[in-house]
């Protein structure tokens, strides 16, 4: 046959339109069997028995289009069919149709995939495994942090190992006091195969550890040994442990991840205990009224670990996370902190320049310090290829892609973070917050219900839950309901809930409840959204709020000097500038506060800081409104209002920062824009 003719005869008999529809379909059942299987807890094989039957149906398509073409009598055999009333006819324009609606279809689902699809659970890994909290058989109950020192060596060994997938330390040890805990179950909470449970029993200075590799699924055990040792021993036992899962589970190990397995993280042990103390403060770090003290505890601790350990290399880079966060959230916002997160960084780095940490404590520091973005995407470029397990790297990839605007990017980084850490309430909370500055109120709630079911007790979850119904509906009965229930059931809680309590008392109008609550914050006031409010400012607005304008005006002026001590050494601090102009703005220094709030937005537009560029403009948009600059400040809310940031409809509706707005006509119409539709579906 003439090659041309054979084309032609193709063409003629629809093979290419077999290939392509056969493609497509093929395409959207090979979406359904990843994507959906897993959910339904299919087993992995399903899914490559699928792929493999797909792949094997291709040529025989091709043949049965060559062989037989569908008229309106039904299927034939093409010989039998006269070339005029051939697909190429009516029945092939039917079969054009088909196959552009097929495609039409394709491309809606990769666009419903791509901006609203969430992800059904992946696949397990074949070599995925979590390490569970080892028990305490010591009779001294302190020794807990032993224990749990010594199952955190064995999770940090095995989580350098690249051809594993390691569950993170916070989602395990959720499980720690759980006393009917089903390794099936966990399996499929983790997403992983295999589990590593133990025991420590410290005595004198021997110490004996049990370990066993268990296959979750079907809990058969694979290797079980116990170690009796001296215990100055306990780092190489578990080193050893770690080895030999790997070689249980076949897993590839480079030479540069044996080394790093055979790694001491220091010789004193307790050095060590101090430092999984430290830990266990900065993993559950909450941006709270009292994060400061958090963050002091877990400084003293690291710096009495480094005491006894000066080349205590983890330490270093744990207290130059602290430091970081005093200086980030303007807590401590001072050259001398962040000389201190510099020197923490740094020395970890002297100490071993080609260990992941250091990398990452290098990142952080490039990042909370200096928003230096490239440098610290390219320390933690090279903490990835080191740590391919550490949830850390793929969390803070996500916090520097928040605030250069690629919101796409950091979803997908926190997803990859919580694949990791699929338990950690930490991570989920700010997920959530990504949803709150998108205004996707929805996906917030789902957010925080997942974390919820996680951790029903905690305070922070459970108010920022209830925050939604005031963002989304400007209805503050929700949150008001929860922080009455968390304060009648621990009155202790109400420092840390000062923040959101006090907020909640400005939207109600409640001048008691807005006393309460300034009488729970801390001297060194309070964190809203990332930006630090001296305490003073907060006495201010509760005697506004009960019309005391001579104690209003006196309260203000304390928070102004705060603020300026703060300025004075830097002058171009960006948040405490702004802050500065709206306490000017309402002592009546008009000038002064317009010039202030210009100069922030002009130092950290939204180019070099999505979420505080954000703040800055809507800070000036407050600063306007509080000067009798009607025009001006609704300029600036408008332009507020098109980029992600908290304004919201609820702080619109109720807020006291835009009372003087109310009844204008723009206001009302900026306002009902953000208002969420009848149904309650988010947009």
């Amino acid at each position: 046959m003439n090659p041309k003719n054979f084309f032609v005869e193709l063409k003629r008999r629809n093979v290419y339109k077999v290939a392509v529809a056969y493609g497509v379909i093929a395409w959207l059942l090979t979406q359904v069997a990843t994507q959906v299987f897993p959910f339904f807890e299919i087993p992995n094989w399903a899914v490559r028995a699928v792929v493999v039957l797909l792949v094997l149906g291709f040529p025989v398509a091709l043949v049965l289009g060559w062989a037989y073409e569908l008229t309106p009598e039904g299927i034939v055999r093409t010989e039998d069919v006269d070339p005029k009333r051939s697909l190429t006819g009516r029945t092939g324009r039917k079969l054009d149709f088909f196959i552009i609606a097929i495609l039409l279809c394709v491309i809606a689902a990769l666009a419903y995939q791509r901006f609203y699809w969430k992800p059904a659970a992946s696949p397990t890994p074949e070599k995925s495994i979590a390490v569970l909290p080892f028990e305490n058989l010591s009779e001294e109950k302190e020794n807990t942090f032993f224990a749990d020192g010594v199952q955190d060596d064995i999770l940090t060994d095995l989580a350098k190992v690249a051809d594993l997938r390691v569950i993170s330390r916070t989602s395990v040890m959720s499980y720690r006091n759980d006393p009917n805990r089903r390794l099936s179950q966990i399996a499929r909470e983790l997403n992983i195969i295999y589990v590593v449970e133990g025991s420590v029993r410290r005595f004198g200075s021997q110490v004996r550890v049990s370990a066993q590799l268990i296959d979750a699924r079907n809990g058969t055990q694979l290797w079980a040994e116990a170690y009796t040792r001296d215990l100055a021993d306990v780092f190489a036992i578990q080193s050893e442990v770690a080895r030999t899962v790997v070689q249980q589970l076949r897993a590839k190990l480079s030479p540069r991840e044996k080394a790093a397995i055979n790694e001491e993280p220091t010789k004193d042990l307790v050095a060590y205990d101090l430092y999984v103390r430290a830990n266990q403060i900065l993993s559950g770090l909450a941006l709270n009224a009292q994060v400061s003290g958090k963050l002091n505890e877990a400084i003293r601790l690291l710096q009495e670990a480094i005491a006894r350990d000066p080349d205590f290399m983890l330490a270093y880079c744990q207290l130059a996370f602290a430091h970081d966060h005093f200086y980030f959230y303007g807590l401590d916002h001072t050259a001398e902190r962040r000389a201190l997160a510099e020197t923490a960084a740094q020395t970890a780095f002297r100490l071993k320049p080609d260990s992941g940490d250091a990398h990452l404590a290098l990142a952080g520091y490039f990042y909370w310090c200096f928003l230096d973005y490239e440098r610290a995407r390219a320390e933690l470029a090279t903490a990835r290829r080191v740590l391919p397990n550490n949830p850390q790297v793929f969390a803070l990839a996500a916090y520097i892609d928040r605030r250069q605007g690629r919101w796409s990017d950091a979803a997908q980084n926190l997803q990859k973070a919580l694949q990791l850490d699929p338990r950690n309430v930490v991570v989920l909370r700010q997920a959530a917050l990504s949803y709150q500055i998108l205004r996707r109120f929805g996906d917030m709630t789902s957010v925080l219900d997942r974390a919820l079911a996680l951790d029903p007790h905690d305070p922070d979850t459970r108010v920022t839950r209830a925050l939604v119904d005031l963002e989304w509906r400007a209805d503050p009965r929700a949150l008001h309901q929860t922080i009455d229930a968390i304060i009648a059931d621990d009155s202790t809680e109400a420092k840390s809930l000062a923040d959101q309590w006090l907020y909640l008392a400005l939207c109600e109008r409640d001048a008691a409840a807005a006393a309460r609550a300034v009488a729970a914050v801390g001297p060194g006031g309070i964190t809203s959204e990332g930006i630090s409010f001296p305490k003073p400012w907060c006495e201010a607005l509760a005697a506004r709020m009960r019309r005391d304008v001579p104690g209003a005006r006196d309260a203000f002026t304390a928070a102004r000097a705060e603020v300026e001590r703060t300025l004075r050494p830097q002058p171009d601090y960006a948040p405490a500038l702004c802050v500065l102009g709206m306490i000017d703005a309402a002592l009546g220094r008009k000038e002064d506060a317009i010039r202030e709030g210009r100069r922030a937005v002009e130092l950290l537009p939204v180019a070099r800081d999505s979420i505080n560029g954000a703040h800055m403009i809507t800070n000036l948009a407050v600063i306007y409104a509080w000067t009798g600059e009607k025009e001006l400040a609704l300029e600036q809310l408008k332009e507020a209002l098109k980029l992600p940031g908290y304004l919201s409809y609820g702080r619109l509706r109720l807020h006291p920062y835009w009372d003087s707005l109310h009844g204008d006509s723009r206001f009302e119409a900026l306002a009902k824009s953000l208002e969420p539709p009848a149904n309650g579906k988010q947009p």
